[in-house]
């Protein structure tokens, strides 16, 4: 049987760490493996994105697209996701289905916008409040006697 004092690293898990800076004899004394003086001589100093006198990669590699800093991101629902939840009890068709509803079942962030996505499909009727939705989604609620509202 196996004993907590028996147990140990395999061999060579560990590598013993080189003394640094104790006598010419040890092969890293003086300067210890740091060269001369300068600021790559002292603590907390790298040299970032230096690579000697050869091309840094950030200038060899191509710049490409930009970032579309107007443009709206936003979370989705699925009716597919919907109609789970309300086959699971976990909602109701009678509730008022909008984001802080979803937050509180985990299905939404809040960070971004909300978009209904027609994904799936509904049996009942529901009352839904998003920041958008696709036109298919909102046909397939209408066609259920329910109501989208876009709050946009």
């Amino acid at each position: 049987m196996l004993k907590l004092n028996q147990l140990r690293d395999n061999k060579g898990a560990k590598r013993v760490s080189k003394d640094l800076g104790r006598g010419i004899g040890s092969g890293k004394g003086k300067t210890a493996g740091r060269g001369g003086k300068g600021q790559t001589a002292r603590s907390g100093v790298a040299v970032k994105n230096n690579e000697g006198g050869q091309m840094p990669l950030f200038r060899r590699l191509p710049k490409r697209g930009f970032t579309n800093y107007t443009r709206v991101e936003y979370e989705v629902i699925n009716l597919g996701t919907l109609q789970a939840l309300l086959d699971k009890g976990t909602l109701k068709a009678s509730d008022k289905i909008d984001g802080d509803l979803l937050k509180s079942h985990g299905l939404y962030r809040g960070k971004n916008k909300l978009k209904l996505l027609a994904d799936g499909q509904i049996n009942v009727a529901l009352n839904i409040v998003v920041d958008k939705a696709s036109k298919k989604a909102c046909d397939l609620v209408a066609a259920k006697g329910g109501k989208v509202t876009v709050a946009e």
